[in-house]
């Protein structure tokens, strides 16, 4: 079946690679290929569809969502899981979402009526309904298996009527869109036409915000305003797990007036251009006047509508950032976070007044990535600390924000003096893979690679021991010195009495450079002649790879582990699997 649809796929991967054709393959012409290889007649039943954009690109493939035909801006997201999450984010109204990872659907749809017992609001979804315009995937997975599914992905998109498409080539609209900038662009069913539209023309902010005030855990406290831009329902749910009181009204209420009370402000993310909720601005402009001042955290539009509030000014980026591993450095420690992100608006930090300065920075654009004022409690982050479906990094800005209405005092951070106690190191020796078959294992090839380079870099003597021959690694130019031998206890300790290295590299050989770092560091062979092991610490080797231990370590923390059972019989293996349950993964 994996054979079939390689077979299937190939040509129009290499059709739009080789050639640049930006027509995905025909359904006769991908059966008659499949006839000529001798295969089953694969095709598709679903009727024909296309994504065409504004510089002529079109892409034809087939329907999986509602019959309906859309025009909107077209953005891509990199993000590997999270498609129920962000379909229903607000920010994403008006878009054309494109989803660059290639196989989608297979896990379904989660219920839409599940509801928090805390809060009342949907258990899985962020928000009422699906937010994006269209839905664009390269390979949908018609059948759906997961304990949380209700539905499919497709029937859920019929029941919203939200038009999908899939069997496009999602890497050329992604390389397009990185290339010439996010545009507009229109999803249509064969024989329906429609004009484009540019929904950056619109007040977006005014159509995804609430009409009415809701709060939420009305005994909690402190009491948080939430101004809802757009809000992601996980966001109230991060504010009522620390017990605060919280109360959601729209983006244009006027909270400077005495119609509420409250102890601090919070602006949420939203759709579309933040100079649109002009209001907003004007409100906040007038609250940071107040004296003593009202804590303010905002997040996504909230960052950019703060920095406006400020007297700071906004830009439309190439393309934005969207997915869930965007790097984030803390200005303050120097420290990098791993965040989700869904902008196409972003911060001039350039334009910030004296009295504000930027609080985070993304590492891979340098583009802005949170405010933070000099004295007053206000700050902003540009990124999704809420994080729903992750990661979680940046979720301890709602614990900041939460103290600092609350008058805690504020906690001290600094850069760890780790960073410049750095040993002092001549030679490195670097453990390879082991024994493997050509082509098994590129990862570990790609790792050690780059890490001889960086070691290089640093000016340091590499020693590589590596029994494979057909790698990058043992290449002519990369180690200094390159021992083809067996990745063994004896082996290294050999190498080490000859070279003298002073660090002792395990992590880029996988299982077998690891057990061996394991046992010369338990058999007293690397502390014996002064060798230091570099990257992960070998306790941390050693508490990852004993399951026991490992298990202990995520009950210190209050993380949960799947069940698992040793078995050495396929008897003993079916019965570990009934007292686990089906299903099991095996290993």
């Amino acid at each position: 079946l994996l054979t079939h649809a390689t077979h299937r796929l190939r040509p129009a991967f290499f059709m739009s690679l080789d050639v640049g054709i930006t027509r995905s393959p025909p359904l006769m012409e991908r059966r008659s290929l499949a006839r000529d290889r001798g295969l089953p007649a694969i095709g598709f039943t679903e009727p024909k569809a296309s994504i065409t954009l504004e510089d002529g690109t079109e892409l034809v493939g087939h329907s999986f969502g509602a019959p309906v035909s859309v025009a909107g801006e077209v953005v891509f997201n990199t993000s590997m899981v999270g498609y129920p999450e962000a379909l229903t984010d607000p920010s994403y109204c008006g878009q054309i979402l494109v989803l660059t990872y290639p196989l989608v659907g297979n896990y379904g749809v989660p219920s839409e009526t599940a509801m928090d017992e805390v809060t009342g609001l949907p258990m899985f979804m962020e928000s009422h309904k699906i937010q994006v315009a269209g839905l664009v995937v390269s390979d949908y997975s018609h059948a759906h298996s997961h304990w949380n599914a209700a539905t499919s992905l497709g029937d859920w998109l019929k029941a919203h009527n939200v038009p999908a498409l899939f069997g496009v080539d999602t890497r050329l609209l992604a390389k397009r869109l990185r290339t010439k900038g996010a545009m507009l662009g229109k999803l249509e069913q064969a024989g329906e036409h429609v004009e484009f539209d540019d929904p950056n023309k619109r007040n977006l902010v005014a159509e995804v915000s609430t009409k009415e005030v809701r709060t939420y855990n009305p005994s909690g406290a402190p009491h948080i305003l939430a101004v809802d831009c757009g809000i992601k329902l996980n966001i109230v749910r991060e504010f009522v797990k620390r017990g605060v009181k919280v109360t959601v009204v729209p983006f244009d209420f006027d909270f400077t007036s005495d119609s509420i009370e409250f102890d601090g402000l919070f602006v949420s993310n939203g759709p579309g251009d933040p100079t649109m909720a002009e209001a907003t601005v004007t409100h906040l402009r007038t609250l940071m006047q107040r004296e003593p001042p009202v804590p303010v955290f905002g997040i996504c539009m909230g960052n950019q509508l703060l920095a406006l509030a400020a007297g700071a000014r906004t830009y439309k980026m190439r393309y934005g950032n969207r997915g869930a591993n965007q790097p984030c450095v803390d200005l303050r420690t120097t420290k990098c976070y791993i965040t989700p992100q869904n902008h196409g608006f972003a911060v001039d930090s350039a334009s910030l007044p004296d009295d504000w300065q930027t609080l985070f920075v993304n590492a891979n654009d340098h583009s802005n990535e949170g405010i933070i004022h000099r004295v007053k409690p206000f700050f902003s982050c540009q990124f999704h600390p809420e994080a729903c479906s992750g990661p979680h990094d940046a979720s301890f800005l709602f614990d900041t924000f939460v103290d600092q209405v609350r008058g805690c005092p504020t906690r001290i951070t600094t850069v760890p003096p780790s960073m410049y106690s750095r040993p002092t190191l001549n030679k490195v020796l670097l453990l390879g893979s082991g024994g493997l078959s050509i082509g098994q294992a590129g990862e570990f090839d790609y790792s050690g690679s780059q890490a001889i380079k960086a070691l290089k870099q640093e000016g340091l003597e590499v020693v590589l021991l590596n029994p494979n021959i057909a790698t990058v690694q043992t290449s002519k130019g990369m180690a200094d010195h390159v021992y083809f031998l067996p990745v063994t206890a004896d082996t290294v300790e050999k190498i080490i009495r000859k070279e003298r290295p002073d660090g002792i590299l395990l992590s880029m050989g996988g299982q077998t450079a690891l057990n061996v770092g394991i046992e010369l560091h338990r058999s007293g062979i690397l502390e014996r002649h002064g060798v230091r092991v570099l990257g992960t610490p070998i306790d941390t080797v050693i508490a990852t790879e004993d399951r026991e231990l490992f298990a202990e370590k995520l009950k210190e923390i209050g993380e949960s582990l799947a069940m698992s059972l040793p078995a050495t019989t396929v008897e003993e293996a079916l019965a570990a699997a009934r007292e686990i349950g089906f299903p099991v993964l095996v290993r």
